[in-house]
């Protein structure tokens, strides 16, 4: 499965979850609902701002949508043993409003996987902040 794909997957999910429409979240996130769309069926490869925007509209933290997308391509790569991870849903703010994700963990709302690891640039607090 490509990136894109399991992005885009991901991001329809959340949003027919929350019962919106394309433009809807397209308005909510500054971007045109044919772009939306296409990020949606893995299409289009979304900027890193694009997703912020994206998820900000959806009320989501885009590390949540990563860790999500992370474990969905897991579970659809080959495993040696043959079974497959179950796919997990989207944390969105909503749920737990107020927690960060380490709250998220320590709650149970969330099951953080160790060894995945977002890097961002030096001096940036969140993708899309200006660096230094």
């Amino acid at each position: 499965m490509l990136l894109r794909d399991a992005l885009g997957e991901t991001l329809r999910d959340a949003r027919n979850q929350q019962n919106r429409t394309l433009r809807d979240v397209s308005t909510a996130a500054n971007v045109s609902l044919g772009y939306l769309s296409e990020v949606e069926r893995g299409r289009k490869e979304a900027s890193s701002e694009l997703l912020a925007s994206i998820c900000d509209a959806l009320d989501l933290e885009l590390s949540d949508l990563l860790d999500t997308v992370s474990r969905t391509m897991r579970s659809d790569a080959p495993i040696a043993s043959g079974t497959a991870q179950s796919k997990s849903s989207v944390v969105t703010n909503s749920t737990k409003p107020g927690l960060s994700n380490s709250n998220r963990a320590r709650s149970g709302g969330l099951d953080l996987d160790p060894t995945l690891r977002i890097v961002l640039p030096y001096g940036s607090t969140r993708p899309g902040a200006p660096v230094g």
